[in-house]
């Protein structure tokens, strides 16, 4: 699956837009945020793309599908949280001032969990809109990514705090550092294998920890590659390099392969598996990329 793939690109913007971030959505379209632009895009191949405005300066980051039929999104830029429906209709949630949400995911209780990395703080919103902060023991740790895991807890990563975090559903929070130093951990996911594997952007590095908190590293070939993304898709996990304009995947073994992008300096952000079989890649400089074997 990962030896030979084919990757083709859609342009959804110009170049100034940033798209940073993509999910399936339940209409069977990909939205993603376009962070510079301020808005939410949704696409379809063939049928192009629709774009939903947002604040100017919002800066929208990561965006999930919720429990609820919408799509649902942090404003980095506004601390807000917000919800969009597949029809377009907006609504936010303040959070407070100054608090940076970044990281989202759906808990297996039903609500998103957010990180807000300027606040130290892991937070929880229904779609009701009903948000409970969770603080965490360390300062300056810089929260960022954010995932379901195997143990109905939410992982994340501690950028700053060169950590990984776990935090259950009642808000009970352990934190467990990296073997190597100033590794600078982003993203995060659930692997095919039962446990958390992420990147560290700083270290050129793929991470893997277990439930109980063991934690592997696995070097890239290109140590500056600086890994941003990272998601699980069949029988492994594919991560973005942003500084090697590559795609690459890691076994469940530590095997990498990694794919060049065809465009140079593409600057590939999220990583998500599409809802049409296929693993798509947001490119900041205005294209989503398809990757199929």
């Amino acid at each position: 699956m990962a030896d030979r793939v084919v990757i083709e690109e859609h342009v959804v913007s110009d170049v100034g837009a940033g798209p940073y971030a993509l999910t399936a959505g339940p209409d069977g379209a990909l939205w993603f945020t376009l962070v510079h632009a301020a808005r939410i895009g949704r696409f379809t191949p063939g049928a192009g793309v629709v774009e939903f405005p947002l604040d100017p300066g919002s800066a929208p980051t990561i965006v999930a599908a919720g429990p609820d039929d919408a799509l649902w999104f942090t404003e980095y830029g506004a601390h807000r949280i917000g919800r969009v429906t597949t029809r377009g209709e907006v609504t936010e949630f303040p959070l407070e001032h100054g608090s940076g949400p970044f990281g989202l995911a759906l808990g297996a209780d039903g609500a998103l969990w957010f990180t807000e990395s300027a606040a130290e703080r892991v937070g929880r919103i229904t779609v009701d809109g009903e948000v409970t902060g969770f603080p965490l023991p360390a300062a300056r740790a810089f929260p960022s990514a954010i995932a379901a895991g195997p143990d109905d807890a939410l992982w994340f990563t501690l950028n700053q705090g060169n950590a990984i975090g776990r935090i259950t559903l009642d808000g009970a929070v352990t934190t467990y550092p990296l073997p190597t130093g100033a590794a600078a951990p982003v993203g995060i996911t659930a692997g095919p294998d039962g446990a958390l594997w992420f990147v560290e952007i700083a270290a050129g590095q793929v991470g893997r920890i277990t439930p109980d908190g063991v934690v592997t590293e696995f070097p890239l070939a290109d140590r500056a590659a600086r890994p941003h993304a990272i998601t699980a898709f069949g029988d492994r996990c594919w991560f973005t390099e942003w500084g090697g304009n590559r795609i690459g995947s890691i076994t469940v073994d530590g095997v990498v392969t990694a794919h060049d992008l065809p465009s140079p300096a593409s600057e590939p952000h999220g990583i998500a598996p599409g809802p049409d079989g296929a693993l798509w890649v947001a490119l900041e400089t205005g294209a989503l990329a398809r990757v199929s074997p």
